[in-house]
């Protein structure tokens, strides 16, 4: 009779928790690897359009990384104080321009 249930359904194994751990920590760092990525080619982006004295497409990439730093500390990629640090000096090179 056992065997009867055991036939229908799939038996699932239980993980060991070291192991569940090691898996959600990678996960966790590749996703923060790329949201970091995508942060610095927003900011790659911003520095790029600083020669080119647009103001309108300054502030666009501005605002973008300010949203991106933002999610970051919402998300627990970014500290707040990283990314107050960062938008700080990003928008001190913009008004300098």
């Amino acid at each position: 009779m056992a065997k009867e249930k055991e036939a229908g359904k799939q038996v699932k194994t239980k993980r060991p928790t070291p192991l569940k751990r090691d898996l959600q920590n990678e996960k966790r760092r590749l996703r923060n690897k790329s949201f970091k990525s995508s942060v610095r080619t927003a900011v790659r982006a911003f520095e790029e359009s600083l020669p080119k004295g647009d103001a309108a497409i300054v502030q666009k990439n501005l605002s973008t990384i300010y949203s991106l730093m933002d999610k970051g500390v919402k998300q627990g990629v970014f500290t707040i104080n990283k990314a107050s640090r960062t938008k700080m000096r990003l928008a001190a090179r913009a008004a300098a321009k």
